[in-house]
C-alpha cells in the first residue's frame, strides 16, 4: 500500500515513501514511538481514511 502526504502549506498529495513517512512522523512527533505511529497510520488508511499527524496528512494512495 502506497500512502501520500500533504502538509498544511500545501495543495497537492505527494507519494511518500516509507523511510520519508518515518523522518516526516518523527518530525511531527518528536519522541515519540515513530515505527509505532507508522503502523497505527497504516491501520487507519487502509480504510479509507485520513490522518493528520501535527501539521501533515496521510491518506492511501487513491486510484
Amino acid at each position: 500500500m502506497q500512502i501520500q502526504t500533504r502538509f498544511s502549506y500545501e495543495k497537492t498529495w505527494s507519494d511518500t515513501s516509507e523511510r520519508d513517512l518515518l523522518l516526516i512522523i518523527e518530525k511531527e512527533i518528536g519522541d515519540a514511538d515513530p515505527k509505532g505511529t507508522l503502523e497505527y497510520i497504516k491501520e487507519v488508511t487502509a480504510k479509507d481514511k485520513v490522518i493528520t499527524v501535527g501539521s501533515c496528512k496521510f491518506r492511501k494512495k487513491q486510484g
